[in-house]
C-alpha cells in the first residue's frame, strides 16, 4: 500500500522508521508548521520522500499535493491540525490516527498527563479511523500499558513511545491484509480533555493527598512541574510520595508537619499528609527540601483578601485626600 504519513516528534519518527524497516511503502510525509522538535524533520529529510508543511491542511493546495501522491492509506501520528473532508476521502483505505488514550475515554490533548492526574492504573494506545469528530472514529486496534502508583509522566511517556511503533505497524498490517475489524466507539462513555494551560500547574493544598500526589507525578519532567509558593516565591515540586495507609486528620493544609531526614518534609493536605522529596526555587537547582516544621506553603486566601482590602482602603483614602486638596485649591483660586 502507498502510505502518506502526517506527523511530528519522536512518536512519528519511531513509527516512520519501523514502517520502513518492515517494508511498508511510504510515498510522502506531512509535518507540522511549527514542529515540536527537529528530530522528525531530520528523519523525514533523510528518507528523500516528498515532504510538505502546509499552513492549511484542508486547503486546496494541500489537498492537491496529497492527491497527487495517490495514497492507499494515510496515517496521523501527533499531527496537530484537524483533518476534514475532502482530505479524509483521498485514501481508499481510510485515514488512521494513533492516539495515546484508551478511547472512548481520554479523547483530546495531553492524555498521558491527565491519565496520571486522574490516578489511572493503565494508559491506552489506540489506532482508529478519523471521522468528523475528535478521536471518535471506529477503533482498529487498542493496547493498554500499566501505570504504577509511583510512575511519573516521564516513565509513562517512555513506555508509550517504546510501544508505539509496534502498534503502528500492526494496525497498518491489519488494514493492508484486509483483516481489520473496526468497532464503533460508545460515545456515551467518552471523556474529553483539553490542553494544559497556564495556571493548571498550581497545587491546592486543601485537596486530597492522592490528588496532589497524582498531580505532581503527572506533570513532572519533562513537563513544567507542579508549583506552589513559599513567602511569595514560586516553588516547583518535582517529586513527592503518598501512602494510602497514612492516617487522615484535620489540620492546616500546606503546613510542614514533619521531617524525614534526607528524604524530605511532610506536608499537611486536605485529608492526610504528603512527603515532598524534591523541589526547585527560581534560578536554583533541584534539591531536597529542608523547611522547618510550621512552614506554610501556598496562599492563605483569607490573609490575602485582608491584605488586598487594606490596600484598597488605603488607595481610597489617598484618592479622597487628593480630591479634597484639589477642591480646596480650586476654591482658593476663585
Amino acid at each position: 500500500m502507498r502510505i502518506v504519513l502526517f506527523g511530528d516528534g519522536l512518536w512519528a519518527t519511531e513509527g516512520m522508521a519501523r514502517l520502513q524497516s518492515e517494508g511498508h511503502e511510504l510515498v510522502g510525509i506531512v509535518g507540522r508548521v511549527a514542529p515540536s522538535d527537529t528530530g522528525f524533520m531530520s528523519a523525514a529529510a533523510a528518507t528523500g520522500l516528498p515532504f510538505s508543511q502546509p499552513k492549511r491542511i484542508n486547503g486546496e493546495e494541500a489537498i492537491s499535493w496529497v492527491t497527487a501522491l495517490q495514497p492507499d492509506l494515510c496515517l496521523s501520528i501527533a499531527y496537530d491540525q484537524i483533518l476534514r473532508q475532502p482530505l479524509l476521502d483521498i485514501p481508499n483505505n481510510g485515514f488512521v490516527n494513533f492516539h495515546a488514550g484508551k478511547l472512548p475515554e481520554y479523547r483530546g490533548r495531553n492524555i498521558i498527563n491527565w491519565a496520571i492526574i486522574n490516578g489511572e492504573t493503565e494508559i491506552g494506545i489506540t489506532a482508529h479511523y478519523i471521522d468528523q469528530g475528535i478521536d471518535t472514529g471506529d477503533i482498529i486496534l487498542q493496547q493498554c500499558l500499566p501505570i504504577g502508583w509511583t510512575d511519573t509522566y516521564g516513565d509513562v511517556l517512555d513506555n508509550v513511545v517504546a510501544a508505539f511503533p509496534g502498534i503502528v505497524v500492526e494496525a497498518v498490517s491489519l488494514v493492508a491484509s484486509g483483516q481489520a475489524r473496526p468497532r464503533q466507539q460508545s460515545h456515551l462513555a467518552g471523556t474529553y480533555f483539553g490542553t494544559r494551560g497556564p495556571g493548571d500547574e498550581w497545587i491546592d493544598w486543601s485537596d486530597t493527598s492522592a490528588n496532589i500526589h497524582n498531580k505532581i507525578r503527572g506533570i513532572t519532567h519533562p513537563a513544567p512541574g507542579a508549583t506552589t509558593t513559599l513567602d511569595g516565591e514560586k516553588i516547583i515540586i518535582w517529586r513527592a510520595f503518598y501512602d494510602t495507609a497514612w492516617p487522615g486528620y484535620l489540620a492546616t493544609p500546606g503546613q510542614v508537619v514533619g521531617r524525614q531526614g534526607n528524604d524530605g518534609v511532610v506536608l499537611k493536605t486536605g485529608d492526610s499528609t504528603l512527603l515532598v522529596q524534591e523541589i526547585q526555587t527560581p534560578g536554583g537547582e533541584p534539591q531536597t527540601p529542608v523547611w522547618p516544621i510550621g512552614t506554610r506553603l501556598g496562599i492563605n486566601v483569607q490573609s490575602h483578601i485582608e491584605t488586598m482590602q487594606r490596600e484598597i482602603d488605603d488607595l481610597k483614602a489617598r484618592v479622597h485626600d487628593l480630591g479634597s486638596r484639589e477642591q480646596a485649591s480650586s476654591k482658593a483660586r476663585v
